[in-house]
């Protein structure tokens, strides 16, 4: 009697957890749609219009919502036409291959300056970079080489651009992107269209 009753007691352990397993594999099944939901990345990406993937400009849009440079360090000072000031704040080198300078232009005369003489005569840059600095190059004197300013596949600077007239007394923070000299080059000359040229040195 005491057996017949292990084994009934067995079987109906065994139905039970028969049924927990169904039950299991029911509830599995159904949050499983067949791959007729959505990836919640993929459909976030779909419903969003694409953009140009663009590194260089990726690049130049991160530099110019980057950290503010500290307007009291100054590396060098140009003096440009119409008393205008040019001040260096920082020239640095990156490790995506390219040199960053950063610094203001300043109205130190009595009449506002028109920026379209700093975007350089080379017709491609102008076209596309009116009212800008992409006419500066920086100039490697040990390894005798011009570095001109990046463009992105448009054939736009990676630099400051759409500038208005800068009145008098004012300031305009401006940043311009180079490919990188070699690492042993420490020391650059600047120059920009209208101001003097001046020697950099290069952190980073």
């Amino acid at each position: 009697m005491s057996i017949r009753r292990t084994a009934r007691t067995r079987r109906a352990v065994a139905a039970v957890s028969m049924t927990a397993a169904l039950a299991l594999a029911v509830t599995a099944c159904g949050s499983d749609d067949g791959g007729k939901t959505k990836d919640p990345v993929s459909s976030s990406s779909s419903s969003t219009p694409n953009k140009p993937s663009d590194g260089d400009k990726g690049a130049q849009e991160d530099t110019a919502a980057g950290d503010k440079v500290d307007p009291n360090v100054k590396l060098a000072e140009a003096r440009g036409e119409k008393d205008m000031l040019l001040v260096v704040n920082e020239v640095k080198r990156d490790s995506g291959g390219f040199v960053t300078v950063q610094g203001e232009l300043k109205n130190q005369g009595d009449a506002a300056v028109n920026p379209s003489a700093w975007a350089g005569s080379e017709s491609t840059i102008v076209s596309k970079n009116l009212n800008s600095v992409g006419g500066a190059t920086l100039v490697d004197k040990a390894g005798k080489k011009r570095y001109y300013i990046l463009r992105d596949t448009d054939g736009r600077c990676l630099c400051t651009t759409g500038m208005s007239a800068v009145q008098p007394g004012k300031s305009v923070p401006v940043f311009m992107q180079f490919p990188a000299p070699p690492s042993t080059t420490t020391e650059v000359d600047l120059s920009l269209p209208t101001f003097a040229t001046t020697s950099v040195k290069i952190s980073g």
